[in-house]
Parts: C-alpha cells; sequence; structure tokens
C-alpha cells in the first residue's frame, strides 16, 4: 500500500507553507491526489513537486538605465 501524507504532513517535509501547498493543489498545478474531499500527497507526488523547483535560472537582459 503506498502511504499518502496529509497536507500538513507534506508541508512540513517540503518546508513550505500548508496554505501555499492546499492553494497549488487546489489549482491542480502540483501532482496531488484528492480521496473524496481529502487532500492527500504521495512520496512521488513530493519528489515531483520537489524536482519542480530544481530549474535552471533564466538569465536577466540588463536595460540601460533612464537618467534625466
Amino acid at each position: 500500500m503506498t502511504r499518502l501524507y496529509t497536507p500538513a504532513q507534506a508541508a512540513e517535509l517540503l518546508m513550505v507553507r500548508e496554505s501555499w501547498l492546499r492553494r497549488k493543489a487546489g489549482q491542480r498545478t502540483i501532482p496531488c491526489t484528492f480521496l473524496g474531499k481529502h487532500l492527500r500527497f504521495s512520496a512521488a507526488n513530493l519528489r515531483d513537486i520537489a524536482d519542480s523547483g530544481n530549474h535552471t535560472p533564466q538569465t536577466r537582459h540588463n536595460r540601460p538605465r533612464r537618467t534625466g
């Protein structure tokens, strides 16, 4: 059986606020599982959420400052 974490447990493991996790799950922008109306996260969901933060930062083009 797959272990499922509550939003509070998942937020603690990911070191994020529970409200952020719930909001993103409600928007369906992060992987999660709904059991009826109960939100849960599998270990695979937590890995995917953590991995989604690993991206190469975009290079910002410096614009000349306006003077005057």
